[in-house]
């Protein structure tokens, strides 16, 4: 991997509680993007995919839908492969594209348009955490495994809250899932093994918006620890692009209040984080 001295000096230093936005997701595909290494671009690409995952459902669904343009493939890309990877004759023309998309695009024309909506975005949750895992970098490889079991975690918590099938809910071929699939144990049997287990259980039980929030801030505390000593490269790059999107979601809600909320959450998240009873060793 390169080291990017110039990029990186000049990107702005990023704070959980900012409310402007010096530059934008969108603005690095134009702005920096283009500066990367071949490698390193696709490795970038991971980050932009899940902007093509949701394109792609939503094509399938409606033809017509307008896209989000952050994602890699354009429009008419997404048209063409759409209707050359029905049939599945087009391998070779789309053999770039990650396999699990391909796949998906073909079970849909076969079995997906009777399938409900949740179910073909955990199929495409489940494809993507695989892909991002088996990346030769290991950071974000390491992303990727930490937000897959965070996301089935709390998807375990609120599903057994609710009595609800844990295997239509939990996604990935993880360790951890796999655990969480089959655990009928009231910690799921993965108290040691999940970093901030009891943080979590905590945040499941958050109101909605304030539940999202420290979410983001768990996935932000997550990305500063593990980047500590990398300074100039292409994960910092990765690292910037994921505090932005962050970012970007919350400056887009009112601003006031949920810039005092978000405040009271970050003081709240630095005292420490106690076991509920039920959970603790006895």
């Amino acid at each position: 991997m390169s080291n990017y001295y110039y990029l990186v000096a000049g990107l702005p230093e990023l704070s959980p509680d900012d409310n402007k936005l010096a530059r934008t997701i969108a603005d690095f595909r134009m702005e920096l993007y283009p500066f990367l290494t071949t490698e390193d671009k696709r490795l970038v690409d991971l980050f932009y995919l899940q902007y093509d995952n949701a394109n792609v459902l939503k094509r399938l669904r409606d033809k017509d839908a307008l896209i989000d343009e952050r994602g890699n493939y354009t429009s008419d890309e997404l048209t063409d492969a759409l209707f050359c990877l029905k049939d599945g004759d087009a391998a070779n023309t789309y053999r770039r594209w990650p396999e699990y998309l391909k796949t998906f695009i073909r079970e849909y024309h076969q079995t997906g348009t009777d399938t409900p909506v949740y179910l073909l975005e955990n199929r495409l949750a489940a494809g993507y955490y695989v892909y991002g895992r088996q990346c030769r970098n290991e950071f974000v490889a390491a992303w990727f495994a930490f937000n897959e079991d965070l996301n089935n975690v709390l998807t375990a918590l609120t599903a057994r809250k609710y009595k609800l099938s844990l295997s239509e809910y939990v996604v990935g071929e993880g360790a951890i899932a796999e655990v969480l699939r089959t655990s009928q144990a009231r910690d799921f049997g993965i108290l040691n093994e999940v970093d901030r287990f009891e943080e979590l259980l905590k945040i499941s039980e958050s109101e909605p918006m304030e539940r999202e929030r420290r979410i983001d801030l768990l996935r932000w505390r997550w990305l500063e620890e593990h980047t500590v000593f990398k300074y100039f490269s292409v994960e910092r790059l990765f690292v910037f692009l994921l505090q932005t999107s962050i970012l970007e979601r919350w400056t887009a809600l009112d601003k006031q209040t949920g810039g005092e909320k978000f405040r009271e959450i970050l003081n709240d998240l630095k005292r420490e984080v106690q076991v509920p009873a039920e959970f603790r060793k006895q």
